[in-house]
């Protein structure tokens, strides 16, 4: 699964709001710290403020403040918002799903339907605030010796 840059731009302002504890961030902070265009991070504010994720304060000193606790949002209701669904495979998705003329014999779609159930379970319990609450991936963690050569990848 891959997400798209209209879905990481919103994760990124969805962290850097939360992070503001109790004042707001104005579109141009926002925009700076979060290293999205301003342009298109206004949208995605736009249908955040929608899901109601997000309040906008008008005026000079108004900004983003989050409408909903950081313990409350999850990567999965983000994540199927702007991508519609977590799954691989269209055939095994809930939301997306298209029948395939394989599915009576199909072997792999059982792997992509784990897959599915698995990430859903992580995305699903995973908030804001307990992603706030880790260290940040570095490039050492992604490059783990066990992973390398194709076994995490």
């Amino acid at each position: 699964m891959k997400i798209s840059k209209k879905t990481d731009y919103a994760l990124r302002a969805l962290f850097a709001i939360a992070q503001q504890k109790q004042s707001s961030i104005s579109i141009r902070e926002l925009s700076e710290s979060t290293d999205v265009p301003r342009r298109f991070l206004e949208n995605i504010m736009l249908e955040m403020n929608k899901a109601g994720w997000v309040s906008s304060i008008p005026g000079r000193y108004g900004g983003y403040v989050l409408a909903k606790a950081s313990n409350e949002i999850t990567l999965g209701e983000v994540i199927r918002y702007f991508e519609g669904m977590i799954a691989m495979i269209s055939c095994v998705s809930v939301s997306s799903y298209e029948p395939c003329s394989q599915e009576n014999k199909c072997y792999f779609r059982r792997v992509f339907l784990n897959i599915r159930n698995l990430t859903a379970q992580i995305l699903d319990k995973t908030t804001i605030a307990s992603c706030l609450a880790q260290e940040p991936v570095t490039k050492e963690d992604v490059y783990k010796e066990e992973f390398v050569g194709g076994l995490g990848i």
